[in-house]
């Protein structure tokens, strides 16, 4: 793959936005174009993004001690193997985990149950300094919900523009929201889910489950059509990444967590003592 230029990061954020009137049926899970090269090129071009959002982390991290209240909040949506753990895995394993907060949400408890659908989404946001990673989230509530009919739809239809109203909130509060669908064919889940079946180091990885979900299939294209043209606001866009090739999936995300920092700029706090007056006291220290 020869490429003679490398688009930004805010170029590349641009050309996986989901857009009004935008069809998930027409995004190719197997695209590539923004990569800055083959897939060794793009590793290392990634690798060096990863470097510089370690940087940014750390001042958005002493910014948050330093009683700062902005956060980055990376949302992960896709069907069964798209990569959600594949992806925290690669993007967050340098940064500092004091810094990092990460929820994978699950079936709910009957504790959550007796909740509002926002209500275990709200505790679980990200504070001031810190890149909350969510792993399934409040999403949910109009994928599964929908294909399945656990609630009326006169209930889940609702939900899209409540979820507005909340990230719309949440983001006025000084949290940075990215919102990624991982967009992966058919064809690779069947490749990725008889991967797991022939390894038994995977086996634990695979869940009868997922066969039963994967019938689903067109149903579950539909509820995300619907769901990311409901909810890819100016606040909170949808980017819809192309997940079949693993090293290009990261590529695409790092950028878009290195955008985000970059966009937000944040800075080391000032110190809260007399830097000359402690430097005399730490000189004559014994």
């Amino acid at each position: 793959m020869a490429k003679t230029t490398q688009l930004t990061p805010k170029e590349i954020a641009d050309a996986v936005t989901f857009k009004p009137g935008d069809m998930l049926a027409d995004r190719d899970p197997r695209d590539t174009s923004t990569a800055p090269g083959d897939r060794d090129a793009t590793a290392a071009a990634t690798q060096a993004l990863l470097n510089e959002l370690g940087e940014l982390q750390e001042r958005l991290y002493a910014e948050g001690t330093g009683g700062g209240r902005r956060a980055v909040l990376l949302i992960l949506q896709g069907m069964d193997t798209s990569g959600k753990d594949g992806t925290v895995t690669r993007l967050m394993s340098g940064l500092n985990p004091a810094g990092v907060r990460i929820t994978s949400f699950k079936k709910p408890t009957p504790e959550e149950l007796a909740h509002d659908f926002l209500w275990r989404i709200d505790r679980a946001l990200p504070t001031g300094g810190d890149i909350g990673v969510f792993n399934r989230s409040q999403y949910e509530d109009v994928l599964i919900v929908r294909v399945h009919n656990l609630v009326p739809e006169s209930e889940w239809s609702t939900r899209y523009d409540r979820i507005n109203e909340f990230e719309y909130r949440v983001v006025d509060e000084g949290t940075h929201i990215i919102k990624v669908m991982l967009n992966i064919s058919k064809e690779e889940q069947k490749a990725r889910l008889m991967s797991r079946l022939e390894d038994p180091s995977k086996h634990w990885k695979y869940n009868p489950g997922d066969l039963h979900e994967r019938s689903f299939w067109d149903d579950y294209q539909e509820a995300y059509q619907v769901a990311l043209s409901q909810c890819s606001t100016d606040a909170a866009p949808w980017y819809v990444v192309p997940a079949d090739r693993k090293w290009y999936r990261d590529w695409v995300i790092a950028n878009l967590l290195v955008e985000a920092l970059r966009e937000m700029e944040p800075r080391f706090p000032p110190a809260t003592y007399d830097v000359a007056e402690q430097k005399r006291l730490l000189s004559a220290a014994d």
